[in-house]
């Protein structure tokens, strides 16, 4: 009776495991679609236009990058390292 339960309990840990490894399954292949749909960047070399983007500003309205273009310099900083725990 012992041996019943003891197989049982292994088909149930049998069981979540398969279902762990569909799960992981089914993330990679998420995963991978997504990445083989995203096109890839180009840098922008100097001296050429940066490309539109939109952005929120700090009051919540939105900004792109061609309100600007021939009205005023514009400074695009890029900083990684803000709110990164130390």
């Amino acid at each position: 009776m012992q041996s019943a339960k003891f197989f049982n309990g292994g088909d149930k840990e049998m069981c979540k495991s398969t279902r762990h490894q569909k799960g992981l399954l089914l993330v990679g292949l998420l995963l991978a679609g997504l990445l083989g749909t995203t096109r890839a960047s180009s840098a922008v070399e100097v001296g050429e236009k940066a490309p539109n983007f939109t952005l929120p500003s700090t009051t919540g309205q939105k900004i792109s990058l061609s309100q600007f273009r021939g009205k005023k310099l514009v400074l695009i900083e890029f900083y990684g390292a803000d709110y990164a725990p130390v």
